[in-house]
């Protein structure tokens, strides 16, 4: 019937009707208007039409349904607005209204706009609609611009008018026009609408005058729920979360029923307050949760740290047929991202795919973050180039993903393709790509990228300027990260965590604590961050008094019971022996989570490991997933033989839970509980199991396990098999080769291991040319220990100058070490207890006695407490040179109970000077202290065998015998060529024994010639 009319009314050429006719059945519903209506009855019937399109358009629906729906109206308000304009009476009355409202409801605002100006009589109703129209497009500021030319034109606002230019002033933070269109709404007797309450509400608490919105709310008689959530909404914003909680529960009181944005509000407030048990009851109440609950659910639980909680409230949003939207993917892909979780990853892209969302700039970006996070920067970049429209948003995602997989080249070229696209490099570029160099210490590329901000302008903004601070002190530059602290004008939290933690980071804990306390003095309120830095630095350096400061400051902060501050704080009590206060936190926090379980227990696994595996078990039982810390946690707590049994456990519940152990991480830990529990065997077959082969942390594990274990054939065997699989070596691993060299006395593999040194770019370092020095000063090539320390840059550590002063003094050259010593103390580096040892060493061998008391003494002036190698060496000076009184004279006045060591030195002095009466005292102590140690009954032997005293030897002899004492066999090896040939006495298995044994022959022949006699006094005869 519709098809009809519109055919008698149109004046259209028969050749275009049809297709005129069709289009406009397919975008208006089917009239039933008879064929001889009045001019009455088609401006009625336009009208309906309209306004039918009118519904459709405020109905709500997805982004895509919507979409299409405003599409299909505002074709059908055209071809309405061309029919009306025919018909002559298009913009009259109720019909011009309506069509504006379509086009203002649809956002075609030049339609609007004509359609308003063609108005004959424009009232309250067209002005809301174009005012209306400017609020939804964003276009706040012609919304207060509308007011004046109404209220100019003779028009009285209503209550709609006041309530969309109010929440324009909100959105502008313009309190002072607010106030004004508050003084219009009183003067108009509009204050007690519900609109106008709501809006007054919200504009006085957005623009942060939270005292004048509660005026407004407390004036109200009549409240309702828009006027609740608002109020609830203000405390929110300006952070008095437990104000809006009582506005709340004030609201369930007084029967409202809470609407979807007052749900929402709160559930915020709780996720920001960290309450997630209240935020989960209340959103269970929720009759039927909106995506925009979910998200808030979703992201809330993310933002807390609790990924897997955030994945399985999106499961149930499916589940509950609730579609979701690219905020909600934009979520759950950033908690995959931090899970590394490829295989869900690879399901939501799914369906951003099947949502169409996947060209989203929204969702792609975070799209590239997750693929960039799980490794697989292909299928990153594939998104990025699928991407129809890329914003700074997505450039960001791909600069980000290619810095933290290693791609600095990539970075660059990025950066350069960005330069040339319409997308312009903003803060969070340059931000983004800082952070990657902080992450990767690429000084050098941050250093270019500082230029280029500098270059740009960006460097006064406070986002860059706190991402130049980290880059610069992550990368150890601490120099120039505090130079461009100094220079931020505005500091923020940010700014001073980075230097905080920069500090942290190069183990500078004293200026940690003095750019704390300045901050504090800045009146800057520390933040989880800074908290839990100050305290990991207060746990460092053990100082329980400072970190029970910092726990009082985090009390006042309200921070004490926070995910990150909590467990610092934990940590802080277990590592400074006050593990009841670490309890005493724990069970204090609302909530357990992983990072503070993982402190308690790394607390007690060294103290109490029973306990320790009692709080694993907890862990559990409370849902808690173990991570490869807890696990490391306990596994470093097992290297002890006795504690073996237990760490062979948790390496079942390792493989059980399906962690990969040839990870470095955990196979470290792996590998030293096996070493450390002298189980070289099972740690080679664990070694063997590993598939990556490329690590040299897990070489260098194995291979620093050997040495410690006195394996150091083995030592070396594998670090040739690391070399042979193409493994570069680090510090660590030729540390620990070096010290194997020095026990073995290979020089010549010690030589071919310095000029791989060389190769690597290591001279330089510190700790491998201390490791040098002393390699070379144990195998007699003290020249060649001196060059090498010599050449060195950089003496600002202690360990080179220890390993110069033990070389010079192993070797007999004690005036040089007395030097190194006092040259060492000139460049202002302090010595340490294992310094002042190896001076004491040499003025033993030297026999420099008066330099060795006075050096004694000055260990103690310096507050270093003597151990028990000290004194031994004492006694060794003492009783070497003669002093055998003294020397028994100082062992008596010791504070401790003197061990083996420092008998065993009283006992060498007396075998020396044939000291009897002193020497029996010495091996009585001995044989007390170590029975089946054989070198005490030696010693005193020889003692009674050089006075003469054969019975004495014979009566010893069978105390040994007695007692089942074995003297074990001396033994030397020398190498020849590749390989190490080791003789014990009494063995002839060498397969060159017999041509060795006569060569010694004809030596011992050539002494006895040139009247070259052996000492026999200090042998222990026996007959066997």
């Amino acid at each position: 019937m519709r098809l009809k009319f519109l055919s008698r009314t149109l004046p259209t050429s028969e050749s275009s009707s049809f297709l005129h006719l069709s289009f406009f059945s397919t975008v208006l519903p089917q009239s039933t208007h008879p064929s001889g209506c009045s001019q009455h009855e088609r401006y009625n019937h336009l009208v309906r039409l309209c306004l039918q399109q009118c519904g459709e358009v405020k109905t709500h629906y997805l982004f895509d349904e919507m979409s299409q729906t405003r599409d299909r109206a505002l074709k059908a308000g055209k071809m309405i607005h061309s029919h009306g304009l025919q018909l002559g009476f298009c913009s009259k009355g109720l019909l011009g209204n309506a069509i504006l409202d379509l086009y203002a409801k649809c956002g075609d605002v030049d339609s609007a706009e004509k359609a308003f100006h063609s108005l004959q009589k424009r009232d309250v109703f067209a002005w809301n609609s174009v005012i209306s129209m400017y609020s939804k497009r964003g276009l706040v500021e012609e919304v207060v611009k509308s007011i004046g030319p109404l209220l100019n034109s003779g028009v009285l606002p209503n209550e709609f008018t006041f309530a969309t230019v109010l929440s324009a002033c909100a959105r502008l933070k313009d309190v002072e026009f607010g106030r004004l269109l508050h003084c219009y709404v009183v003067k108009m007797g509009l204050e007690a609408s519900s609109f106008c309450e709501g809006a007054l509400i919200d504009m006085y608490s957005k623009c942060n005058y939270v005292t004048d919105a509660r005026k407004v709310f407390d004036g109200s008689i009549d409240l309702d729920t828009i006027s609740w959530t608002s109020m609830v909404a203000g405390y929110v914003q300006v952070g008095l979360l437990e104000e809006a909680l009582k506005v709340f529960e004030s609201m369930l009181k007084v029967g409202h029923v809470p609407d979807q944005v007052a749900f929402v509000t709160i559930i915020n407030a709780f996720v920001s307050l960290g309450r997630l048990d209240d935020a989960r009851a209340l959103f269970s109440q929720m009759p039927n949760p909106n995506v925009v609950a979910w998200n808030v659910m979703i992201s809330g639980h993310a933002r807390r740290g609790y990924e897997v909680d955030a994945i399985e409230f999106f499961q149930c949003m499916r589940a509950s047929g609730v579609k979701s939207t690219r905020s909600t993917l934009g979520s759950v892909l950033s908690v995959i991202a931090s899970l590394a979780s490829l295989d869900f990853g690879l399901l939501v892209h799914g369906e951003a795919i099947k949502q169409g969302l996947n060209s989203n700039v929204y969702v792609g970006s975070s799209l590239i973050s997750m693929y960039a996070k799980c490794e697989k920067i292909d299928a990153a970049k594939k998104v990025f180039d699928e991407l129809h429209e890329k914003n700074v948003v997505s450039w960001n995602a791909m600069l980000g993903g290619y810095a933290q997989n290693g791609y600095a080249g990539e970075v660059i070229e990025l950066f350069s393709q960005m330069k040339g696209s319409d997308s312009h490099p903003d803060e969070f570029t340059y931000t983004s790509i800082l952070s990657a160099c902080a992450s990767l210490g690429c000084l050098e590329t941050g250093r270019q990228f500082h230029g280029f901000i500098i270059k740009k302008k960006f460097a006064s903004n406070l986002f860059v300027a706190n991402a130049l601070v980290d880059m610069y002190a992550k990368s150890g530059a601490l120099k120039e990260a505090r130079q461009q602290f100094e220079i931020i004008k505005d500091r923020d939290n940010v700014s001073w965590n980075a230097i905080i933690v920069g500090y942290m980071q190069d183990e500078n804990e004293l200026e940690a604590f003095s750019m704390f306390r300045r901050m504090i003095l800045y009146g800057i309120v520390p933040d989880e961050v800074s908290l839990a830095s100050i305290l990991s630095a207060c746990a460092n350096v053990r100082s329980l008094e400072q970190g029970k400061q910092v726990h009082c400051l985090a009390l006042k902060s309200g921070l004490d019971k926070s995910l990150y501050a909590g467990s610092a704080l934990i940590d802080m009590y277990a590592k400074s022996g006050a593990i009841g206060d670490a309890d005493k936190v724990l069970y204090g926090m609302p909530q357990r989570s992983v990072v503070s379980m993982n402190s308690i227990i790394a607390g007690y696994a060294p103290k109490d490991l029973e306990r320790a595996v009692i709080l694993l078990k907890e862990m559990q039982v409370d849902g808690l997933k173990a991570s490869e810390v807890t696990y490391t946690s306990l596994l470093d707590a097992c290297s002890e033989p006795h504690k073996l049994n237990i760490g062979r456990q948790i390496h079942c519940l390792i493989v059980k839970r399906g962690f990969l152990h040839d990870e470095e991480f955990l196979g470290v830990s792996l590998l030293c509980m096996y070493m450390n529990s002298l189980r070289d065997t099972d740690a080679g077959v664990l070694f063997e199991e590993f598939k990556n082969r490329e690590s040299a942390i897990i070489w260098t594990a194995l291979i620093s396990g050997h040495t410690q274990n006195n394996c150091n054939e083995e030592a070396l065997h594998f670090f040739r098999e690391m070399l042979s699989c193409n493994v570069l070596p680090d510090q660590a691993t030729f540390v620990s080769v070096l010290r194997a060299c020095a026990v073995l006395s290979s020089l010549q593999e010690g030589r071919q291991i310095h000029a791989l040194i060389y190769n690597t770019g290591y001279a330089s370092d510190e700790l491998t040319t201390s490791a040098l020095v002393d390699m070379y000063a144990k195998c007699g090539e003290v020249k060649c220990s001196v060059q090498v320390f010599n050449e060195l840059n950089s003496k600002n550590g202690i360990s080179c100058w220890n390993s110069m002063i033990f070389g010079f003094a192993k070797n007999g050259y004690a005036e040089d070490a007395l030097r190194i010593f006092f040259e060492m103390k000139q460049t202002h580096v302090m010595p340490d207890d294992v310094t002042f040892l190896g001076v004491l060493t040499a003025c033993s061998h030297a026999g420099k006695v008066s330099e060795g008391r006075q050096i004694f003494d000055m260990m103690v002036n310096y507050g270093i407490q003597p151990r028990v190698d000290h004194c031994a060496c004492v006694v060794d000076l003492l009783g070497r040179w003669g002093f055998l009184k003294e020397a028994e004279d100082f062992i008596d006045s010791l504070k401790f109970e003197p061990d083996a060591m420092i008998w065993a030195a009283l006992l060498g002095a007396c075998r020396i000077h044939g000291d009897e009466i002193r020497g029996r005292r010495a091996a009585e102590k001995l044989i007390e202290l170590e029975p089946e140690n054989s070198s005490s009954y030696v010693l005193l032997s020889n003692i009674y065998a050089a006075t003469g005293n054969w019975d004495e030897v014979n009566a010893l002899r069978r105390r040994m015998r007695e007692k089942r004492v074995h003297k074990f066999p001396g033994c030397s090896w020398i190498v020849v060529g590749q390989k190490t040939n080791l003789f014990i006495a009494g063995d002839k298995s060498h397969p060159k024994a017999d041509e060795i044994e006569q060569v010694l022959k004809d030596l011992v022949l050539s002494m006895t010639e040139d009247r070259y006699a052996p000492e026999v006094d200090s042998l222990l005869h026996e007959e066997e």
